[in-house]
């Protein structure tokens, strides 16, 4: 199936006009989708800030069978995605605060939502994750010295004024703050902006005897 295939499927899971648009541009051309993809063992997996569940449903429709779960603390867009779910097997969402107490040793997805939280919560959700996780792939904008960075603030500073994204205030982590959390994990971080101009990278983790890092 191509991608233009893909979108189209996915998109008519919505009923709002809006959202299908949202998710055939999503589809076609955020990289993060394929990239997550790429890294997944085939075993469970949680999806913290699964919004209306767009991840869930590609892994779905490219192969991935294990149980997903989606965990967001906005109950608009839980609903959403359980009623965009009917066609897929395995696959809940649950409205709730993902810094409680996670399954033991799941694969966990986050996509864009550490901005949103301030410190503490930052750190409380990245140590919950490290301490139950096995696999962990995070997509963050990070806050640096960069042009990038300055667009992604902008960017994230618009969807939060459309209030799509709830979220008090923007708080972006630096790339130590992430890979500090998780000691003990072989861990990867790669760019992962494409032709955007935003300044998201790909931390990918895995539980290891001994860990190890590489940058790429």
């Amino acid at each position: 199936m191509s991608r233009a295939e893909v979108a189209k499927r996915l998109a008519s899971l919505y009923e709002r006009r809006e959202l299908r648009s949202y998710v055939r541009w999503k589809v076609a051309f955020d990289r993060v989708y394929d990239a997550v993809l790429a890294e997944l063992p085939d075993a469970p997996l949680v999806d913290i800030g699964c919004g209306i569940g767009l991840l869930p449903f590609f892994l779905r429709e490219h192969g991935f069978r294990a149980p997903i779960t989606g965990i967001d603390f906005d109950a608009r867009k839980i609903e959403v995605a359980r009623k965009a779910a009917a066609r897929y097997r395995d696959v809940e969402f649950i409205a709730g605060d993902a810094r409680r107490e996670l399954p033991p040793h799941p694969n966990v997805v986050m996509l864009d939502i550490l901005q949103y939280l301030d410190d503490d919560a930052q750190q409380q959700l990245l140590a919950s994750v490290a301490r139950n996780a096995r696999f962990v792939a995070i997509r963050q904008g990070i806050r640096d010295e960069s042009w990038r960075y300055r667009m992604t603030v902008v960017a994230d500073a618009i969807s939060r004024g459309t209030r799509w994204i709830k979220a008090e205030a923007l708080n972006f982590p630096t790339r130590e703050r992430i890979i500090g959390a998780f000691a003990g994990f072989e861990s990867r971080v790669t760019p992962l902006w494409g032709r955007t101009p935003y300044n998201n990278y790909l931390f990918v983790f895995r539980r290891a005897s001994s860990s190890g890092t590489t940058n790429e």
